[in-house]
């Protein structure tokens, strides 16, 4: 197992190509909005020329209608592990979505499933709630995650409070089960890919600006035309939301590149905090030397 993880744009893809080619191995996404088809370009998935220089999977297999968890993602994984990627010679994981590998080495909690009709009604609930209120709320209702959460971002606390509303019981109480990992750490090779941040927030600028010279407009149109509940993460990935106000009349054209890739610099931001803080014993380098 070869577990490759860093920021958006730092050469994870390039660099789990030339492993798999090396060593006739598959590549295994693990970055959680290449997932969704339609936004091949936006989510920077592999290209057609790089899906075939190596097998990979995972990719592009979940129609952006749906909301596709941690929870689902390990269940894929496990199932392509006991059928086809049993008897690869190196399986690469390669992605920027920490929680993805820390579910794959640590295990994850077996949380029952949340009626989505249950999840709108607690976005609805902390909808115009700043992080102050939240952590009130957090604190009120759920004090076990409230401890938990350094952060009470919106994501998570609907999480939180969705598992709460649904089976009785604070998320923490499953977090606490006993978990079994696929990947044993110890007998993996792990690496974080550390780029010099700003040499990456200039590659971060240019991939966005080829994306806008490239079908990404054409995407976001055909992602829109689906008609879909706007809370739906896909509608939420960076770029989505900038191009539709474009394609509106209301943002121009270098706009949506500025604004798109600063949140593309300050999501690379909080990756960057995620793998030093949780993943401070991998092995880290930097592509770009």
């Amino acid at each position: 197992m070869v577990l490759i993880a860093g920021p958006t744009a730092s050469g994870k893809t390039g660099l789990a190509i030339e492993r798999a080619q090396r060593s006739g191995g598959v590549i295994v996404n693990s970055d959680s909005m290449q997932v969704y088809d339609v936004l091949r370009v936006l989510t920077a998935r592999p290209d057609a020329a790089e899906m075939a220089a190596a097998p990979h999977h995972l990719f592009g297999f979940v129609p952006p209608s749906q909301r596709f968890s941690t929870g689902a993602w390990l269940a894929a994984v496990r199932e392509k592990l006991a059928g086809k990627l049993s008897d690869a010679p190196e399986i690469i994981f390669a992605g920027g979505t920490g929680l993805y590998f820390e579910a794959l080495t640590q295990g994850l909690a077996e949380v029952p499933p949340v009626d989505p009709a249950i999840v709108r009604k607690v976005e609805a609930t902390i909808a115009g709630l700043d992080a102050d209120d939240r952590a009130r709320l957090m604190a009120a209702r759920d004090p076990a995650m409230a401890e938990r959460l350094e952060v009470p971002d919106t994501q998570r606390v609907v999480r939180a409070l969705s598992v709460l509303e649904a089976t009785g019981r604070s998320l923490a109480a499953f977090l606490d089960a006993p978990q079994t990992p696929i990947v044993d750490p110890a007998s993996a090779e792990r690496i974080v890919l550390a780029p010099d941040r700003t040499r990456l927030r200039a590659r971060i600028r240019q991939r966005f600006e080829a994306m806008m010279e490239g079908e990404a407009i054409e995407e976001v149109r055909a992602l829109n035309a689906l008609g879909l509940d706007q809370s739906l993460p896909a509608m939420k990935a960076i770029g989505v939301p900038e191009i539709t106000a474009m394609l509106a009349g209301d943002r121009t054209r270098e706009e949506v590149i500025e604004k798109a890739s600063i949140a593309t610099g300050q999501y690379a931001k909080r990756q960057e905090t995620w793998f030093r803080n949780r993943m401070a014993d991998w092995r880290r380098i930097d592509p770009l030397e």
